[in-house]
């Protein structure tokens, strides 16, 4: 062929883009409906590693379900049980690179990596989140969440922290991403915080400054309260 190979590149990834565009709807992988049953357990630890999409989770599993969801993109789970104790792994299905060329796989295209999954609000948990370029809209409000781990990278997330959990121990690690904190009414916290190039608000009125820590008055005594660790990058963190 006459002219250069790099005259052509163009023309042919916009062939591949329209056929793409055209034969996705029929390529784009079925939705996972999965959940798993409680079979006794008293408490569980889950971890979700989720990639680029959105991640929705909250209270709404059924009694003798420990979580229900329907997963975007596939999903790969591991499963341990010790005595009344569960242990979950809930992982994105890996894909090859060439697999996000398509368009139905890029962050917040419909049929890529949408997570939403509903937790039993009676069982004792302990959650950690691993997101990436994603969006997370974690409302823990009605689950018993006494220790939760997240590490998100440029992303935005939404966290409403619970509201009858006892005593919440909370670590936030964020990249370039914008983070937002809910601590519900009634609900007393610490605060403490370090971040590179990025800052940490949090609403004095309800929490003040004392002595390097944003705190609540009543944080000793209260029955529910969280204390919540926050470590940031080049983003943001609100704390309300």
């Amino acid at each position: 062929l006459p002219g250069s190979a790099w005259g052509y590149l163009w023309p042919v990834l916009l062939i591949f883009f329209g056929l793409s565009v055209l034969l996705g709807r029929g390529a784009r992988p079925e939705p996972v409906e999965d959940s798993l049953g409680l079979d006794g357990a008293a408490s569980a630890r889950i971890s979700f590693k989720h990639g680029a999409g959105v991640l929705d989770v909250r209270a709404g599993a059924e009694p003798d379900r420990l979580y229900q969801g329907v997963f975007h993109g596939g999903l790969e789970k591991r499963i341990d049980r010790q005595g009344d104790a569960l242990q979950a792994t809930l992982e994105a299905r890996p894909t090859g690179w060439t697999q996000w060329m398509l368009p139905w796989n890029w962050a917040g295209g419909r049929g890529g990596l949408d997570w939403d999954v509903r937790l039993n609000a009676g069982t004792r948990l302990a959650l950690s989140f691993e997101t990436g370029a994603s969006e997370a809209r974690l409302d823990l409000t009605d689950l018993k969440v006494t220790d939760l781990r997240l590490q998100t990278g440029a992303s935005s997330t939404r966290l409403a922290l619970p509201a009858r959990a006892g005593w919440t121990r909370a670590q936030i690690s964020s990249g370039v991403a914008s983070v937002r904190i809910s601590v519900p009414a009634g609900v007393a916290a610490r605060i403490r915080g370090a971040m590179g190039v990025g800052s940490l608000s949090v609403d004095q009125a309800r929490f003040p400054n004392r002595a390097g820590a944003f705190e609540s008055p009543d944080f000793e005594t209260a029955t529910n309260r969280v204390e919540l660790e926050v470590e940031g990058g080049a983003g943001s963190v609100v704390v309300s």
